[in-house]
């Protein structure tokens, strides 16, 4: 049998490097499933990562939450759903917490909450509450959070009183190397998301319906100009 403290640190160590790529994220998942027996500490591992890391690595949880709850379900694993359903609320003041030091995360918890909602796992009402408490987190621009700090600044500074601190209007703002990542794994979520909308599934007897559904009926103007494309191509023939 794996040892607890092994586990565990292994897995905060799987949630303290994920990134845009859905690979990482499923690696974690595998990795929670795989030791499904510490259901509970892993979810507490989950709950405290999300307080220790920057809101760069915050969003990047909220994405792996819904990987690790649809895989939990495609695996009749629930109890990881039943605790994140019962944490959901937890989870989103760690993510966008109420100062507006998450204004930059909202859209990452809004797109995760519709996508946990769609797969079942969030009842419509919960979504519902959880947005009313977002749009007041949203007022705050998300690029007040993401803009950069002074040159001379001390990242690690945070006070509220003097003009260079890390914080503006009591927001922490995040440093140039925290900014060019986040840009970067946006980019590479929003590449896969138009991905996603053009990609055609595997089943070709949806795709032949919808085409046939959106045609329209043959009416005479069709014979017409069928014929007219037939004499076209007799003519051709002829003079070659």
């Amino acid at each position: 049998m794996a040892d607890p403290f092994e586990v565990r640190m292994r897995f905060s160590s799987l949630l303290q490097h994920l990134n845009a790529s859905i690979t990482s994220s499923q690696k974690a998942a595998h990795y929670a499933l795989k030791y499904r027996d510490m259901d509970e500490d892993l979810h507490s591992c989950i709950l405290e990562q999300l307080e220790r890391n920057s809101m760069n690595n915050r969003a990047n949880i909220m994405y792996f939450i819904e990987h690790l709850c649809d895989m939990a379900q495609r695996e009749n694993h629930l109890e990881f759903v039943r605790m994140m359903q019962r944490d959901i609320l937890m989870v989103v003041d760690a993510v966008a917490p109420e100062d507006g030091s998450g204004a930059a995360n909202v859209k990452v918890v809004r797109r995760v909450l519709n996508g946990l909602q769609q797969k079942d796992i969030l009842v419509p009402q919960t979504v519902v509450e959880i947005e009313a408490c977002l749009k007041e987190r949203d007022t705050l621009p998300a690029h007040l959070a993401l803009s950069p700090l002074p040159a001379n600044e001390n990242p690690n500074k945070a006070s509220n009183t003097t003009p260079h601190g890390g914080k503006a209007n009591g927001v922490a703002r995040l440093d140039k190397r925290q900014i060019e990542q986040r840009i970067e794994e946006d980019r590479e979520r929003h590449k896969r998301l138009r991905e996603s909308i053009w990609a055609i599934g595997a089943d070709d007897d949806l795709e032949f319906e919808k085409m046939w559904d959106e045609g329209s009926d043959v009416g005479e103007d069709d014979f017409l100009a069928a014929e007219e494309d037939m004499l076209e191509r007799r003519q051709a023939v002829g003079v070659d």
